[in-house]
């Protein structure tokens, strides 16, 4: 097997798991603190960083949307997201799906429109300089009611050619996915993809209600899964895609070390899993640091590595065309 970083460093990769304000380094975000006179309770870096010491998925919430606070104007977006695209795009990283929590924008009085058209402007300049293409979900947040997530489709209906799909993520236990049963359902109507957050510290009943309530197109994590028999089998059967975050697992306390995580049994499984990042700036890697990490860690082939970057491609949702031409462009840079 040819060392973990030398091989992955040079294998193609995609992006189907990545929150974009996730991606806020502790330098950036004190940039736009500064640039926007707004006082967060941390004076260095390395203050910053010392807060990252996370219990669970709760924790890691409360600080994230904390720093979300320093996110106001359009260049703020826009810097944050090109920020993201030129560090992915030095790991091999053609393609992206990013998500972005609308309602922690709009409710703090910044505009949809500010947050997509910066965005949108890093993407436009990612494909032109950096051959990086890539399409936007919008998550609702669960621990809001669905009444709020059904305000936030609404405003997102006048945006309908700019975003992809939409997804749901924040605390996840409790909140379980029938809880959204309705604006899924008008969200597909609309013809949105649909994916969520499932299995990740929620148990295989919430895997399941996302697959049979929401009807979705992919899930998020994924994880616990594989505590219900049954429910591999289906998940293996309908070529399911789990988009696996394997350093936000560890960070988040959802494993104790990474050579107890389930992705190699995912594969023994055959279940269609993909890596991804998650929250990068928060968890200690972006998509190429997880790739590394977990195949050092599991001891997989280079074989087995390059499944799973050929199912991030084909677990995209790229147009056919688009997608068979990706497909073809990874079997050529592998070969």
């Amino acid at each position: 097997m040819t060392p973990p970083t030398a091989f992955v460093d040079r294998l193609p990769k995609s992006e189907l798991h990545i929150h974009i304000e996730g991606s806020l380094e502790p330098e950036l975000m004190l940039a736009l603190a500064r640039r926007n006179e707004i006082r967060l309770p941390y004076d260095s870096v390395e203050a910053l960083r010392h807060a990252y010491d996370f219990r669970n998925l709760q924790d890691f919430l409360d600080l994230y949307y904390q720093g979300m606070s320093v996110l106001r104007t359009e260049q703020d977006f826009y810097d944050l997201t090109w920020a993201y695209f030129a560090r992915v795009a030095a790991q091999k990283v053609g393609y992206v799906e990013l998500f972005f929590d609308p309602q922690g924008h709009t409710s703090r009085g910044v505009a949809l429109e500010a947050v997509l058209d910066g965005i949108d402007r890093a993407r436009a300049d990612a494909a032109e300089k950096l051959n990086l293409k890539s399409r936007v979900i919008m998550c609702f947040l669960r621990h809001l009611d669905e009444a709020d997530a059904e305000r936030a489709l609404d405003a997102a209906l006048a945006h309908t050619g700019r975003i992809a799909g939409v997804g749901l993520d924040s605390s996840e236990v409790g909140h379980p996915p029938g809880k959204f049963k309705n604006v899924f359902r008008r969200a597909r109507q609309e013809g949105f993809h649909l994916v969520a957050h499932a299995g990740e510290e929620g148990p295989p009943a919430y895997v399941w209600e996302a697959l049979d309530v929401l009807g979705v197109d992919r899930i998020d994590h994924g994880n616990r899964a594989m505590e219900d028999e049954a429910l591999v089998r289906r998940l293996a059967a309908d070529r399911m895609a789990l988009t696996v975050c394997p350093l936000s697992n560890l960070r988040l306390c959802g494993v104790r070390d990474l050579r107890e995580h389930p992705l190699k049994r995912m594969l023994d499984k055959g279940l269609f899993v993909t890596v991804n990042s998650d929250d990068p700036a928060y968890f200690g890697g972006y998509v190429g640091e997880n790739y590394s990490a977990i195949q050092s860690a599991l001891g997989l082939a280079d074989a087995e590595m390059r499944i799973i970057a050929r199912n991030g491609f084909a677990a995209s949702f790229m147009a056919d065309e688009e997608k068979k031409a990706a497909l073809a462009a990874f079997d050529r840079a592998v070969a």
